[in-house]
């Protein structure tokens, strides 16, 4: 990606054939193999009825006007662009307690994009920020996606262990999200430099 010859979803092709390969290399078995392939088509199904959904609800919002008008609200709020971000990531916090990372993504960006591009913020930090926001509230209940998963892996160990182990990965996540609220150069350095070759 980096260098041009490849877009995301090529590239994101490329590294699943690579990992593929290595399984096979490694000695997957067909067992294995057939419980992978029927838990992504059963992903891929939900995947795709959450945007149809969506994209059905996105295109009422346009003819309602919905997203410029919010744009304009947001904007015209006295308050620094800072605050209004802060409580717009708050808003995914509440989110994240009923919602997985995909059904907000694809509810509130078409809303929430052209209010935070008002308020000045660069795209590509705003949707790194944005998708960091959605992990940590995979790992927060009552959802807490990722907990499940590993509980599931782990059947040994109790959830509400799990749940009480990710106190320092959420620590760490919200120092992240500050330092990216407080200096996001460090997520834009990279695609300035692309931008510049």
């Amino acid at each position: 990606m980096y260098t041009g010859t490849a877009t995301p979803t090529e590239a994101g092709a490329l590294g699943s054939m690579v990992v593929f390969i290595m399984a096979l290399v490694g000695g997957m078995q067909w067992p294995t193999l057939k419980n992978a392939l029927l838990e992504t088509a059963r992903l891929t199904v939900m995947i795709f009825s959450l945007v149809w959904g969506v994209l059905i609800f996105v295109r009422f919002m346009g003819f309602a006007e919905l997203p410029a008008v919010f744009a304009e609200w947001v904007v015209a709020l006295p308050f620094p662009p800072v605050v209004t971000m802060i409580c717009i990531l708050m808003f995914y916090v509440i989110l994240g307690m009923f919602m997985d990372a995909i059904g907000m993504l694809l509810l509130t960006l078409p809303v929430v994009y052209p209010a935070v591009i008002g308020l000045g913020y660069d795209p590509i930090w705003f949707g790194i920020v944005v998708v960091k926001m959605c992990e940590v509230c995979l790992i927060t209940p009552p959802i807490g996606l990722n907990c499940y998963v590993v509980a599931g892996v782990r059947p040994d160990i109790p959830l509400q262990e799990v749940f009480r182990g990710i106190g320092p990965f959420f620590i760490a996540d919200v120092i992240t999200l500050g330092v990216f609220l407080a200096f996001p150069e460090v997520i834009t350095w990279l695609p300035d430099l692309m931008i510049k070759r």
